[in-house]
């Protein structure tokens, strides 16, 4: 922000801090009193805006300083309060409907060029003729190959309005073409659920990555898949999954929940309480429930995880949830952009808030509780999380569960080295350009696999994982080098899931990167646990 901005703001936050929350007119709002301004207020607001636009010495651009104003005032209020300007809120909102309009293909940027990974199932893309490996060359009359575009910009020129066009050039080079292809654009779903399969007989398996718009009936279709295949038992992956819609969560914990069982309750500033309890039309009331969590499930993750818990419903395995107990109601900007404003807090059946503890105004040092929990050796140790006997309560059952922040598991299972290597962006990168290269020069072959066959017998030989190693070496500083002899056997899977992944697609690669998981290890080796984990 240059020092003329950083004038005009301070000017702005002794008016915003006189004002509360009044930034005048731009909250749609019939009757701004309610709020806590009246109309003289809003005056004062749109006669400084005028008279910076019109006397200020330099041209100074209003709008974005009244972003900076709101940003600070929501950032003073709680963590959670956020404001969306008008530029991000399309791609905000796709993640939440749970769709976006293009033509359903995975592609990377190999090299200097982007390349399609996978075209989806049924989608535009597949049923136009693109194929993996192929190299998109031109999007309509712009050239995209060779330049330094960012996969954003890719974006961007590929999506657009559903039942238009696009006309893209492919280079192909299994048999050295080039050629144009055309592809009417349509509504391509968001997956919810990119994994569910069976882990035994009876015991089946969800992935859940978010909450968003279709997450129900993608869940919904799941469970009834698992049910024929004779599923009794069910593990609901909720690991990293940092929420969304709230009553998505609800929906989906009804599925579990008989009749009447409260699934959680809110309370906004006046005392006022909303009960959401469960209804008769649960799927799955009968069978046994394990969820497994981790420091990044939060929001409606952690509603479903204590809905089950406090009723006594699911065994809840993993590390302490990332604790986020806020409710968010939207409000729409004249202008096009958005506020999520804190209105309530939720609370479990039992009647606790899972919301950890913030002091307002310190966003930034509630975002560094991660490093936290990692430096006092809480994702390693049971004994090490900090539990408020004040914010005990119990169970139906007797069970003792903690408020105060997060979910803390009934099962603990500590962070691995798995976890920490997987959770560096390096890694990840250069694993994803290196088995992109990989699959160029083999598709052939490995296309000859079944999902099945891949599965069972295709084995990451040494000689490629020494060469990955050989590669990320020289272009990592040393820090980054890869050095702990456990690497070999996690990156060897790792290989193998992503080449599954872009061969196959999802369920392929969970079903690869969860094996010897560590979560699912424990639960399949529990000694007093039923024949369905067994």
């Amino acid at each position: 922000m240059s020092n003329n901005q950083k004038a005009i703001y301070v000017i702005f936050m002794g008016i915003a801090i006189i004002l509360g929350i009044g930034i005048g007119r731009m909250l749609n709002f019939k009757n701004s009193v309610a709020l806590g301004f009246e109309s003289h207020n809003k005056d004062k607001i749109e006669n400084l805006l005028q008279y910076i636009n019109e006397e200020y010495v330099d041209t100074i651009q209003t709008d974005s300083i009244v972003d900076v104003v709101i940003r600070d005032i929501l950032k003073n209020l709680d963590p959670h309060s956020v404001y969306i300007p008008k530029q991000e809120v399309a791609a905000v909102d796709e993640e939440l409907e749970g769709a976006f309009t293009g033509i359903g293909v995975l592609f990377q940027q190999y090299k200097d060029t982007f390349t399609v990974i996978r075209p989806l199932d049924n989608s535009p893309a597949i049923k136009a003729g693109l194929r993996a490996m192929d190299r998109i060359i031109m999007i309509n009359n712009d050239t995209v190959a060779g330049k330094k575009l960012d996969i954003n910009e890719l974006s961007k020129k590929i999506k657009g309005k559903a039942g238009t066009g696009i006309r893209m050039t492919i280079y192909r080079k299994s048999n050295d073409s080039l050629f144009e292809i055309k592809i009417t654009r349509s509504k391509i779903p968001l997956v919810s659920v990119p994994a569910h399969f069976m882990l035994n007989d009876t015991l089946g398996f969800i992935k859940l990555t978010t909450f968003a718009a279709n997450t129900y009936d993608e869940f919904h279709r799941a469970v009834k898949n698992l049910k024929q295949k004779g599923m009794t038992a069910l593990v609901l992956d909720l690991r990293d999954n940092t929420g969304g819609l709230l009553n998505q969560a609800d929906l989906i914990a009804d599925e579990f929940l008989p009749n009447g069982k409260i699934i959680f309750y809110t309370k906004d500033q006046k005392g006022h309480q909303k009960i959401v309890s469960a209804t008769s039309r649960g799927s799955f009331e009968n069978g046994k429930i394990y969820v497994l969590i981790n420091e990044n499930s939060a929001s409606a993750s952690e509603i479903v995880a204590g809905a089950l818990q406090d009723n006594d419903k699911a065994t809840i395995i993993g590390r302490r949830s990332y604790g986020k107990g806020l409710v968010q109601k939207e409000m729409v900007l004249s202008d096009g952009s958005k506020v999520r404003l804190t209105t309530a807090r939720y609370y479990t059946p039992t009647g606790r808030s899972i919301q950890r503890p913030y002091k307002k105004g310190h966003k930034k040092e509630y975002e560094e509780d991660f490093k936290k929990r990692l430096y006092n050796g809480e994702l390693y140790y049971k004994d090490s999380i900090h539990v408020v006997d004040s914010l005990k309560y119990t169970t139906p059952k007797g069970k003792v569960v903690y408020g105060g922040g997060g979910i803390v598991p009934d099962i603990f299972v500590p962070k691995t080295y798995d976890d920490y290597l997987y959770s560096y962006g390096y890694i990840n990168r250069f694993l994803s350009d290196f088995i992109t290269d990989y699959l160029d020069r083999h598709l052939d072959e490995l296309q000859a696999y079944t999902a099945e066959d891949f599965m069972a017998d295709h084995q990451i030989e040494q000689q490629l994982y020494q060469l990955f190693k050989s590669r990320h070496g020289k272009n990592n500083t040393s820090k980054h080098k890869i050095r702990n002899p456990k690497a070999e056997q996690y990156l060897k899977q790792l290989m193998k899931a992503l080449l599954g992944r872009d061969l196959y697609g999802t369920n392929v690669y969970y079903q690869i990167l969860l094996q010897n998981d560590p979560m699912l290890d424990t639960l399949l080796h529990q000694p007093k646990q039923t024949a369905d984990v067994k």
